[in-house]
């Protein structure tokens, strides 16, 4: 096989979860072969680099294999060569690390209600708008005191 759809080899190697979502992203301007936008069905072959807007990152890809069958990521890596600039990937890792927190509930406290999950949705919206965990002494010292969030919502209401 000389050439494929670029949406179909998006899909195939994995960049994008379905092929519907690589046909979007094709639509709306997000992947683009030598700074021209392309269509979805747009041919691709084997040599060329393809720049994808994915989720505010910008990564580069050249088509090493061609393939329009979905395939597990262990048999799609060897089919393109990662060439996303240093900067743009450091980027990505630490937004990736940072938005996965680690949440803590006591074992046999079950799920939290609709009531609770509100209240904690609301808290950590708060928490990533003003670091509401740190109040410093007006003795300036700046010894910072952790809060729970018992402190600052009532759960049992």
């Amino acid at each position: 096989m000389d050439k494929t759809r670029v949406d179909k080899w998006l899909w195939a190697v994995r960049i994008f979860k379905s092929r519907s979502m690589a046909a979007d992203a094709c639509k709306n301007g997000r992947v683009k072969f030598n700074g021209t936008i392309l269509k979805a069905s747009a041919n691709l072959q084997r040599g060329n680099v393809i720049q994808v807007r994915k989720d505010h990152f910008n990564f580069t890809f050249k088509v090493l294999d061609i393939i329009d069958k979905r395939v597990s990521a262990k048999l799609a890596e060897p089919c393109y060569e990662n060439q996303t600039p240093p900067e743009e990937l450091n980027k990505f890792k630490s937004w990736f690390l940072n938005s996965q927190t680690v949440e803590f509930r006591e074992k046999g406290s079950g799920r939290p209600t609709k009531k609770e999950r509100r209240v904690i949705d609301d808290f950590k919206v708060d928490i990533k708008k003003d670091n509401v965990f740190e109040v410093t002494d007006d003795d300036n010292n700046n010894e910072a005191e952790d809060y729970e969030a018992e402190d600052y919502f009532n759960f049992d209401a």
